[in-house]
């Protein structure tokens, strides 16, 4: 009736604005009316309004036959917004006319009024600072959540969520999980999402999460050994938060609130595995599917553009090795198949349950550990009872092929040249590159960068990509040098002796008489 009372006070405003001379524009500054209701108003005739104001609303013909679905989901759920109604529509219905969202929100709004159903009062929410849009490919945002489902059987379901967003895109994806997430389950997290976005950003923004960070002090941050070791394998740079600081990560901040109360409010939980394939589906028709209210753009077609900008995929998710079997660990560190004993690296097996997968390619075993990493390949035997073993698998791994890989050059002075060699090493001996590069730093030293040049263009120009023979060069090259050297030095030696003998000075010779020979015979 207020309502009612209050268009019938603006109707008359209206047309005794207008009879004062101020046009639709004027009118609707004056009056807080959206111009096409100021319009409206100035269309109808007295008898008009009246008879338009007293008809009944009805509800809307395109949503009537879905009144019992919406009744029935408000009264289980007073919390409900109407986008989280037109999003269970569209998972329940495939025979949804078209609509416009504003068209949900009358409709729940009417089915609100008519039913008694009041929507509960939101808290004060949070003020975030809007930050300038950053480029294509540049950043993504993560952070965790966590809340309560129902179930079927009306008991309480503690459920946890790892969600990360393409800041510029918005295009969001998020893995749920039973229990709380580890920095082993938040790797798996990560690599699902890569796969979903067809790529890796740049860098990626943290919460200072236990998860990934052991410990911090003043903006230096020591982060969890696993997490280090996967950070260390991909080509994105880690930015963490300060403290207490939500703002600076306020595009997932949304996204939670977002999954929260969209997805996952009043939702019934049946188990993990169904819910995760209700969330890629959500995600699709909702999540990255609608326009954002932030950019006025879809996620999905800004990522369309976004994933050309993206890095590309390096790890293997956890999904591919579902199919695979899996091989318990020995003490050893070996495996057992078909009788033989292949090995792994050493520090593999932790305890009796420590499990690989094992894949066969053509001719070939790939071992990965559960955490998705690549860990051996052996050649298949047919034999039976043999030991196979990769000859680095007893090696020191306390240091990454990064840190070998700087020391190699720097032995090597760090030339064009011998970063050339270095990138040929790694191509063509991959397997065996972190072996090589320790023989570089083992056997070569005190060498000039003269000898080593001449050393490596002689290995590049007869293919020669071998450690070995590289150092077996320059010391040949360094013996002949030797060998020239005292050479040189013996010839310099006999040309200062020479020299230091005196010249013979032409001295007078006594003649002996040939008279005083007669005499005596």
């Amino acid at each position: 009736m207020i309502n009612k009372n209050k268009k019938i006070y603006m109707w008359y405003k209206v047309k005794e604005l207008r009879e004062k001379g101020l046009n639709k524009s004027q009118i609707s500054t004056e009056t807080q009316l959206d111009r096409a209701t100021v319009r409206k108003y100035l269309q109808m005739t007295e008898n008009e309004f009246h008879n338009w104001i007293s008809t009944s609303k009805n509800l809307p013909l395109k949503l009537s036959k879905y009144l019992p679905f919406v009744k029935k989901e408000l009264e289980a759920c007073q919390y409900l917004s109407a986008a989280q109604i037109e999003d269970r529509l569209k998972e329940n219905f495939t025979d949804l006319p078209d609509f416009h969202s504003k068209t949900v929100y009358n409709f729940t709004e009417l089915v609100r009024r008519k039913y008694n159903i009041p929507k509960p009062k939101k808290k004060d929410a949070r003020v975030f600072e809007k930050l300038p849009e950053l480029p294509y490919g540049q950043q993504a945002q993560v952070d965790f959540g966590q809340t309560f489902m129902q179930t079927s059987e009306g008991k309480r379901r503690k459920i946890y969520f790892f969600a990360m967003v393409l800041s510029r895109s918005r295009q969001k994806f998020f893995y749920l999980d039973n229990k709380p997430f580890t920095t082993v389950s938040s790797i798996h997290a990560h690599n699902l999402a890569f796969e979903y976005f067809e790529g890796v950003p740049k860098e990626i923004l943290y919460d200072q999460d236990s998860v990934f960070i052991h410990d911090e002090n003043l903006g230096d941050y020591l982060l969890t050994n696993k997490f280090k070791k996967y950070c260390n394998s991909q080509d994105f740079k880690t930015i963490f938060c300060r403290k207490a600081d939500p703002q600076s990560k306020g595009k997932v901040e949304n996204v939670v609130k977002f999954i929260k109360q969209n997805f996952l409010r009043g939702r019934k939980f049946a188990d993990i595995e169904m819910l995760n394939k209700d969330a890629i589906l959500w995600l699709k028709r909702t999540g990255n599917g609608k326009r954002h209210s932030g950019t006025q753009k879809i996620p999905f077609e800004e990522w369309c553009n976004e994933k050309k900008y993206l890095l590309p995929l390096k790890s293997k998710t956890k999904k591919e090795y579902q199919n695979l079997k899996k091989y318990k660990v020995r003490k050893d560190n070996t495996i057992i198949y078909k009788s033989n004993h292949y090995s792994l690296p050493a520090g593999t097996y932790k305890n009796k349950e420590t499990s690989i997968f094992l894949e066969i390619k053509q001719d070939s075993l790939y071992l990965y550990s559960i955490e998705n990493e690549h860990l051996a390949t052996h050649k298949i035997s047919l034999n039976k009872g043999e030991y196979i073993r990769n000859t680095d698998h007893r090696r020191e791994k306390s240091k990454t092929t990064a840190e070998f890989e700087k020391q190699a050059f720097e032995i090597l002075q760090k030339t064009e040249i011998s970063e050339e060699f270095i990138a040929l090493l790694k191509k063509k001996k991959s397997r065996y590159y972190r072996d090589n590069l320790q023989y570089i730093i083992k056997k070569i030293n005190c060498t000039s960068e003269k000898i080593i040049t001449e050393s490596i263009l002689f290995c590049i120009e007869n293919k020669q990509f071998n450690s070995n023979v590289l150092c077996q060069i320059i010391e040949k090259k360094k013996l002949e040098i030797e060998q020239k050297q005292q050479a040189d030095k013996f010839i310099k030696t006999e040309i200062d002796v020479a020299e230091k003998i005196p010249e013979i000075s032409e001295s007078k010779i006594s003649k002996s008489n040939i008279n005083d020979y007669e005499k005596l015979f």
